[in-house]
């Protein structure tokens, strides 16, 4: 099996309780970049399923909470944490604390030579970005 190494392999995913507000902020915040969403036929509020895409690559999926036997109606929701990595940590703390985004951690030097910050989104998924780019192999 071949594999392309700039295809993302990695999908964080989400179920909002307003899904619609986390595109709209996600975007707005964070500038991810909607590529899909697919909504319900009988509410045009509720989000089936939305792909948003990270600039610098990658992406996550989300959608509205439901009860639909999948593996996850089993999740909590709006629960967990994403870190992402990239260049530009100042500009995007910046445009994050604009959109409403709550401060968790401010912009940090880490140790290990990272540039960080964490906030959470409206529904309290904390997004971490920061320049450390994993272990070098």
């Amino acid at each position: 099996m071949t594999t392309n190494s700039k295809a993302a392999n990695v999908w964080p995913s989400f179920r909002y309780k307003d899904a619609k507000a986390a595109i709209e902020f996600l975007q707005e915040a964070f500038g991810f970049e909607v590529v899909a969403e697919y909504t319900s036929d009988e509410d045009p509020d509720h989000v089936d399923h939305a792909e948003l895409r990270w600039p610098e690559g990658g992406g996550i999926m989300l959608g509205s909470v439901r009860d639909d036997g999948g593996v996850m109606t089993n999740t909590g929701i709006a629960a967990g944490s994403v870190y992402v990595a990239t260049d530009n940590v100042d500009d995007l703390y910046r445009r994050a604390i604009k959109a409403g985004a709550t401060e968790v951690m401010g912009l940090t030097e880490q140790d290990y030579g990272s540039r960080d910050f964490s906030v959470q989104d409206p529904e309290g998924v904390l997004w971490s970005f920061g320049t450390y780019r994993g272990a070098s192999t």
